[in-house]
């Protein structure tokens, strides 16, 4: 399997390559040169596999500079029972009256986020890209944040020999408890740093810094290679594929779907990585009727959907949702290269017009492709609480404020289309990251007011019956190790600074 760049690049790489790169040498994003696919027999058989089976399997078919007994043990490291549990992706029912709707909760790891799906098992890839290329240079893997990657690169990464990592977070774009996972975090090699702006600020600048040619001369010669631990990096997307066959390979466990019955996959998203994800698994083989794009008041995606613009010259909203607070979606443009029939020259000049113009217009073909996969919607502020509300009313669920962007928009969506096709939602992050949302939606406004986060997160575990997840537990009493707090124009000389 080898990889090409989305904006045309001529040369190709191996999959080590790629995730040692994390960004191809045009500014483009690696993507395989074909999609594997997967067979009725792969899937009834995987039905029967644990999950980390199945997701070396899935890695495999990606990643064959690895051997798949390699992968085997990578994915048993970096889903061990002590960090995820029995099970590392859970697949519920939300109602055992409703056969229609399921919740895949993807937050039972470290830092109690999506993201740890992905950064647990990154650094095993990534350390074993640099033995397979020969590498000598320490690796710096350099990230932007909107709050969960930040903490979960920082957390996959610590102390893993050869590498430093530099995560930057926009410094008023996270919640509280966001922002004291990262701050806390010990380890020699972890550097975190606050950005006065928001999410696309720091994650412009990281794409400038790995753009730089002159800068990677500069680091070259003092023995340090960038990469990336932001879903950019091929590495971060692939193991995401993974638990979406995994969740469909549970309903035919369970007997709740026929092998070859499609799904509909509601998935909260600002990046777009974790849903490009989910076309990946569809484009594979896992018959998946629609992919529900759920987006809060920063609708870019909604609005793109829906015309084709991509705009991202609008207001900025700092919502309940913090983590999808974003108006560039770097995952987007694997989508456009790949529904394009891999024109670059398209991509770059679409690429070309966002850095340029602050927006591009697709044209209508590639626009009618694009519908007959995505439905896009968004939900506000008070939606997202109202929804809270609801669905723990309606199910003895309590979900996230993220997870609530999903539930709310397939609401909508359900009503005007009555689709009854069996329903996945996505559940990005555990509701003890965002106590305070959450228990005013429950309790009412303002109830969270004068409260500490640990009052919250003690009387959010009664209310729920749920655990306090470990990674969130006592943040207000850890003491405070990276306090450092720059403007956007100074990423770059912070990155040389550190790496001095």
């Amino acid at each position: 399997m080898k990889y090409i760049s989305t904006r045309g690049f001529s040369d190709n790489y191996s999959s080590a390559q790629a995730i040692k790169r994390g960004i191809a040498p045009d500014g483009g994003l690696f993507v395989p040169e074909s999609i594997p696919k997967l067979t009725k027999d792969d899937l009834l058989r995987m039905s029967t596999q644990t999950y980390v089976q199945t997701a070396a399997d899935v890695l495999s078919l990606y990643l064959d500079d690895y051997s798949h007994g390699e992968l085997l043990e990578y994915c048993t490291l970096a889903y061990d029972a002590d960090k995820f549990g029995e099970d590392p992706a859970p697949l519920v029912q939300l109602n055992k009256y409703n056969e229609r709707e399921y919740i895949l909760e993807l937050w039972h790891g470290p830092t109690a986020a999506f993201k740890d799906m992905a950064l647990q098992l990154l650094p095993y890839l990534m350390t074993g890209a640099i033995r397979k290329t020969g590498e000598n240079r320490k690796i710096c893997i350099l990230t932007a944040t909107s709050g969960d990657t930040g903490k979960a690169a920082l957390e996959g990464f610590k102390d893993v020999p050869g590498t430093e990592v530099i995560v930057f977070y926009p410094s008023d774009g996270v919640s509280e408890a966001q922002r004291l996972q990262m701050v806390t975090t010990e380890g020699d090699n972890v550097h975190v740093v606050a950005v006065n702006g928001c999410f696309d600020d720091a994650q412009t600048g990281v794409k400038k810094i790995f753009g730089d040619e002159d800068f990677a001369r500069d680091l070259e010669a003092k023995g340090v290679l960038l990469s990336s631990a932001n879903s950019i990096n091929w590495g971060r997307l692939v193991p995401q594929i993974a638990y979406y066959v995994a969740s469909y390979a549970e309903l035919i466990r369970t007997e709740k779907i026929a092998v070859g019955e499609p799904i509909n996959i509601v998935v909260p998203t600002g990046n777009f990585g974790n849903i490009m994800a989910a076309w990946y698994a569809m484009k594979m083989g896992v018959p998946i009727h629609r992919l529900i794009c759920a987006s809060n008041r920063n609708k870019v995606l909604s609005d793109f959907l829906r015309s084709g613009l991509y705009d991202k010259k609008r207001e900025f909203y700092k919502t309940n949702s913090p983590s999808m607070d974003i108006l560039i979606s770097s995952n987007l443009e694997r989508l456009l290269f790949e529904i394009s029939g891999h024109n670059g020259e398209k991509v770059v000049s679409w690429m070309r017009d966002l850095t340029e113009k602050g927006s591009y217009q697709i044209d209508p073909p590639t626009l009618r492709i694009l519908q007959t996969s995505f439905v896009g919607g968004f939900a506000d502020e008070a939606g997202i609480m109202k929804t809270i509300r609801e669905v723990y009313d309606r199910c003895d669920h309590i979900i996230d404020t993220h997870t609530a962007v999903g539930f709310n928009v397939y609401g909508r969506y359900f009503q005007r289309s009555n689709d009854e096709t069996k329903t996945i939602f996505v559940a990005t992050a555990s509701p003890f990251k965002f106590a305070d949302s959450v228990m005013d939606a429950i309790f009412g406004a303002g109830y969270s007011k004068g409260r500490s986060s640990d009052v919250l997160s003690r009387e959010l575990s009664e209310e729920s019956s749920l655990p306090i997840p470990p990674g969130l537990s006592g943040l207000s009493d850890k003491p405070v190790l990276h306090q450092t707090r720059i403007n956007k124009e100074e990423m770059q000389s912070e990155v040389n600074r550190i790496l001095s």
